[in-house]
């Protein structure tokens, strides 16, 4: 069985020229390893709260983004302890940074709102 995934650096380069390309900012906060690294995407914007989301493996073998985490306004500063510790946990995680109206766009990711 292959793994037709794209390289983990070349998800990265896309995404930041993408959000780039679109008026935004974009960050790698840490990074994993180069090729079979897995991501978490964190999204924000202006006084939004921050989201995690992660590419989850599902039952029909395909890997769908899955939020993670939502930043409570409350207490915000837990949410990058959150992501800091998952990063120090795992060396093959990518933690990237979108900042930009809708980042979950760039991801994939469909919101609702209503």
């Amino acid at each position: 069985m292959t793994d037709d995934r794209l390289p983990a650096h070349l998800e990265v380069s896309a995404l930041i020229r993408a959000v780039d390309a679109a008026g935004g900012f974009a960050t790698v906060i840490a990074k994993g390893e180069r090729e079979a690294g897995t991501l978490l995407v964190i999204c924000c914007h202006k006084d939004t709260p921050a989201r995690a989301y992660e590419r989850m493996p599902q039952l029909d073998g395909t890997r769908k983004w899955v939020l993670s985490k939502s930043q409570d306004l409350e207490n915000p500063h837990e949410f990058s302890e959150w992501y800091m510790r998952r990063s120090r946990q795992d060396d093959d995680l990518w933690v990237l940074e979108l900042d930009i109206a809708n980042a979950e766009r760039f991801i994939d990711v469909a919101l609702h709102n209503g």
